[in-house]
């Protein structure tokens, strides 16, 4: 199985996992003539070697009319004089009215004096560039899905509607060029699944233009909720927004390296300096096909309504249970009755149990240990004419394939008074263009 490992024991940011990303590809000047014709006004991407303690990567360069975003941590005396932090995506992810602190880095606002002039951009603005890159439908879904994870984010710790977020000039086009990126790397690099150690986050402190806040920021918080990270001695803000919705947006799992045969190494190097390797390493090689355990509870009922039945299974669901479905079966004193399953992971078992004992009339449920087998499964956003259409994919065992989501049909079809059949063709009319 084609797998791509992250290691970000220093953090992440959009520039650093492109970097990695461009290590490993076989035509890295090819895909920088690509991304400095995406169109993107003023934006100029550029890669240059980079040497940290000892080992030699990559810097990659993005310039929005030739200026680039840099950090700016907190620094205390017995930081020994270091700037802790990364390089220029870092603000990127937070829009700002100039009447709100977002916590995030800098305050290119107040600190350049140059020719041209500043303004601020909104998610539609942000869609609209995004709808018209040069990239196939499924970059450009993955584009617009990762902006929506930083969106979101945002208007999380900003206590606004995503609407109502505005992303700085320079930061805006840095944050698409820098995602656009890494989801155009990834879509030639084809790994069948994307794996990532947990993600150190930095500590300490972080100056905004209106304020000094916790490491990580708000929004990068918000982003990593349910991802392994961890802090530590360095101080400084290790993974930015972007990296982490990148993370977010690609991994299918994170934890240890996999059992691999290692094929190539890219190392993606951040501008500011550690006493540690400021950078991300990316493996791509080889892993076997492996599957993981699940515990199959079960239970027989013949004194429930079907409603009751109903609940219970959207009640397991919610507790978390990966499946549940029922079968139909005799049971004792020739009464009809139903066998009751859910599937769950092991470490959910108390959880699933204490949902089935409340909301079902069993008085035992059984289990089974089994092995599970399963396709690595993504999502991406492919935009049509009458709106946005989420598309499944799945692959692994030589198999792949991909499906729309039938809620959205069923909401377009619903809208617009079409078929669902209807609805469909153009959703496959827009995906192959």
């Amino acid at each position: 199985m084609k797998t791509i490992y992250f290691d970000c024991a220093m953090g992440a940011a959009g520039d650093m996992l492109t970097a990695a990303l461009l290590e490993l590809h076989p035509d890295p000047e090819g895909v920088l003539r690509r991304l400095n014709g995406l169109g993107l006004p003023g934006v100029e991407v550029s890669a240059v070697p980079s040497v940290k303690c000892g080992i030699t990567g990559t810097h990659v360069l993005v310039k929005v009319h030739g200026e680039e975003e840099e950090s700016m941590d907190v620094s205390h005396d017995h930081d020994h004089g270091h700037d802790h932090g990364h390089d220029h995506d870092h603000d990127h992810d937070h829009g700002h009215d100039h009447d709100h602190d977002h916590g995030y880095e800098h305050d290119h606002a107040h600190e350049h004096s140059h020719s041209h002039g500043h303004h601020h951009a909104g998610m539609h603005e942000v869609e609209h560039i995004i709808s018209h890159l040069p990239v196939s439908e499924k970059v450009r879904g993955d584009v617009l899905g990762v902006y929506r994870l930083i969106a979101e984010a945002e208007s999380h710790a900003h206590g606004k509607p995503v609407e109502e977020i505005h992303f700085h000039e320079v930061g805006t086009l840095d944050a698409v060029a820098d995602v656009t990126a890494v989801c155009l790397l990834l879509e030639e690099l084809a790994p069948e699944q994307v794996v990532c150690s947990p993600i150190h986050v930095g500590s300490g402190q972080v100056r905004c233009a209106h304020g000094i806040l916790p490491v990580p920021a708000p929004a990068t918080a918000h982003i990593l909720r349910e991802v392994p990270t961890y802090g530590g001695s360095v101080r400084g803000e290790l993974c930015t927004p972007t990296g982490a919705a990148l993370l977010k947006y690609f991994v299918n799992s994170f934890g240890p390296s996999p059992v691999m045969r290692v094929e190539k190494i890219g190392y993606g190097m951040g501008s500011k300096e550690f006493e540690a390797m400021n950078g991300v390493r990316a493996l791509l090689g080889e892993t076997e096909e492996a599957g993981d355990s699940v515990l199959e509870l079960r239970c027989n009922l013949d004194d429930m309504t079907p409603e009751a039945v109903g609940f219970a299974q959207e009640q397991l669901l919610k507790a978390g249970v990966l499946e549940v479905y029922t079968t139909p079966v005799g049971m004792k004193k020739n009464r009809p009755g139903i066998l009751l399953t859910c599937l769950c992971r092991p470490e959910d078992k108390e959880k699933a149990l204490s949902t089935l004992f409340a909301h079902t009339s069993t008085l035992g449920v059984r289990e089974s240990l089994c092995s599970r087998y399963t396709l690595r499964r993504s999502q991406y956003t492919v935009e049509t004419e009458l709106g946005p259409v989420r598309v499944k994919e799945s692959s692994g065992w030589g198999v792949s394939r991909c499906k729309p989501e039938y809620d959205d049909l069923a909401r377009l079809a619903e809208q617009h008074g079409l078929s669902l059949q209807e609805v469909l063709r153009r959703v496959e009319e827009s995906r192959s263009k």
